[in-house]
């Protein structure tokens, strides 16, 4: 993961997941109402056309944690198989994510799904636990800029443990669902906030650069180091910025989405009841009639 592509395509990814998940988890929520709720840790795509591709989610997820971890086991370059430490600890991030989507898309085929949701919730407790727990006792020791990025990381993903165990104890919990689909968004659009700043030169902080790697030093990794202390605060703090900047992006986005939900749930709610009242003033009008 240590490349700038490395963040991207995964970012890109976990950001299109959690969208995915803020809006079906809204539409949920609208379309039941608070009484009826119940959460779900992966949505069908529900399409006319497109019924072959009811498990579509789990298909995708599946196949790019398989495609994630080959990447970084395998040396495509001499077709050899590369166990560097780091690199297995970035596969093993992805493994309970694989453990899960096979879970869940076999208890779907023999319909016990519905049986299943505490155990598909422990199962996505167990990615975000394993994720901080790797991202904290991480073999390379990720120093300077690029820790203070890592560091804020982790703050998300203990938001994402913390909502999907309190997700897994209340399936009918809103706050929980929808902070959980948000948190995922964020890692993503933090995945690809941190592959442009670390490891694109345009976007280094100023008084900041590229450091030349140590081969004497394989413990301690950092891709941006700054010249002097002031930079590196000024550096911090425009990384503490960056963090805020996307998560009220990602708040604002919510809550416009929960608007349009919440307008169209009225609308239709009106035109219930107005086609309720219209047969009982016709009645009436008969009557006034005779």
């Amino acid at each position: 993961m240590g490349t700038f592509f490395g963040h991207l395509v995964p970012g890109l990814a976990l950001a299109s997941l959690g969208l995915w998940h803020t809006i079906n988890t809204i539409h949920l929520y609208f379309l039941k109402g608070s009484n009826k709720f119940i959460l779900r840790f992966w949505y069908p795509l529900k399409s006319p056309l497109l019924r072959k591709l009811e498990y579509l989610e789990l298909i995708l997820v599946f196949s790019f944690s398989i495609f994630a971890i080959l990447v970084q086991i395998l040396d495509f370059q001499h077709f050899h198989f590369s166990f560097e430490l780091d690199n297995i600890e970035h596969a093993t991030m992805f493994l309970p994510l694989v453990i899960f989507t096979s879970f869940t898309f076999l208890s779907e085929l023999t319909n016990l799904s519905p049986n299943m949701i505490g155990v598909s919730g422990i199962l996505v407790a167990s990615i975000f636990g394993q994720e901080l727990f790797l991202l904290h006792y991480h073999s390379t020791d990720h120093v300077g800029l690029e820790g203070h990025y890592h560091w804020l990381m982790q703050l998300i993903v203990c938001v994402s443990l913390l909502a999907s165990l309190c997700a897994t104890a209340s399936p009918s919990s809103f706050p929980a669902a929808l902070i959980l689909s948000i948190s995922v968004a964020f890692q993503g659009c933090w995945f690809i906030n941190m592959g442009f700043m670390l490891w694109v030169p345009d976007f280094f902080p100023r008084g900041c650069g590229t450091q030349a790697m140590n081969p004497n030093s394989s413990s301690m990794h950092g891709a941006v180091v700054c010249g002097t202390h002031e930079a590196d605060s000024r550096a911090r703090a425009l990384a503490n910025l960056q963090f805020c900047w996307i998560f009220s992006s990602i708040l604002v986005l919510t809550v416009s989405v929960c608007m349009c939900f919440g307008r169209l749930r009225r609308q239709r709610k009106q035109s219930a009841e107005y086609e309720q009242l219209d047969p009982i003033a016709a009645v009436g009008f008969k009557q006034i009639q005779l």
